[in-house]
């Protein structure tokens, strides 16, 4: 009788989740001839001048910026800037090892990004292969591969949509009358209960809130070594937003390596008993 695997996603928020700062600040907005600062000043000043989405407002001064510099904004030119991003400890080969630990018990682990960071820019990292799908903030481009107008935003609120449809199976962002069907929980492809998301701050709160309102699990994260990062995780538990915290270090072994294994096992326990019930 073969095994019979449950399934189970894991999402991360990308920037200061898996990745040390924003994806932009690594090479591109370097390029541009700003420092990080200046940029995110700006861009604050035209989220408040125009009533704007803080997203919409950097990925318009992204391409604004870029034209001014004659910057290329083509596609492959963002995914050149990816492979600049510096990660936290054992980020590379924390998947291969968290994949096959959950093969030992029988699960099925998928992996998901949702982020407010440069969808194309994170497709050219080291480690978009190991995603089902990356939903990120991205660009619609024109018919010479030029980014001409942001194509998605994802916000602090919207990121909660996307747990939505990883829960219903859909791996795209423009599927809305799949995502608005009517569809029994126990019946979809991976349930809340089956579900981990990774982020690192306010940004991901909402996303925590709900997915721990479904029954899932959520583990906030901080920087090593950084004054005050640990602290300001412990709000997070205090205000019932995460479930865990831990460092971000993704080392086999490491305080959120230990938490997610043992995540598993309990998913694992919970799936072998289940069969006596039904």
């Amino acid at each position: 009788m073969s095994k019979k695997y449950t399934t189970v996603a894991i999402a991360y928020d990308f920037d200061g989740t898996l990745a040390k700062g924003n994806i932009q600040e690594n090479s591109f907005i370097p390029e541009l001839g700003m420092d990080k600062e200046a940029f995110w000043k700006e861009v604050k000043k035209i989220t408040k001048d125009n009533e704007m989405d803080e997203i919409l407002s950097y990925m318009f001064l992204l391409i604004k910026k870029a034209k001014e510099k004659e910057i290329s904004c083509k596609k492959e030119s963002f995914k050149k800037h990816g492979k600049t991003v510096e990660y936290f400890s054992g980020v590379e080969q924390y998947f291969t090892n968290i994949n096959e630990y959950a093969k030992n018990k029988s699960i099925k682990l998928e992996h998901y990004i949702i982020s407010s960071g440069t969808k194309e820019m994170i497709e050219g990292t080291s480690i978009a292969k190991e995603f089902e799908a990356i939903f990120a903030s991205s660009f619609k481009y024109n018919v010479d591969g030029v980014a001409q107008w942001p194509a998605l935003a994802i916000n602090y609120t919207t990121k909660t949509q996307y747990l939505f449809r990883i829960n219903k199976g859909i791996k795209n962002a423009w599927d809305n009358s799949s995502i608005n069907e009517y569809t029994p929980p126990k019946e979809r492809p991976i349930l809340f209960e089956n579900m981990i998301y990774i982020g690192d701050g306010a940004t991901d709160v909402p996303a925590m809130k709900m997915l721990n309102y479904q029954g899932g699990t959520s583990i906030g994260v901080y920087p090593p070594n950084t004054k005050g990062a640990k602290t300001k995780a412990q709000e997070l538990l205090q205000n019932n937003r995460a479930n865990y915290i831990a460092k971000a270090d993704y080392s086999n072994g490491s305080e959120i390596d230990q938490i997610v294994k043992s995540i598993l096992d309990q998913i694992s326990l919970k799936a072998s008993v289940k069969q006596y019930t039904e």
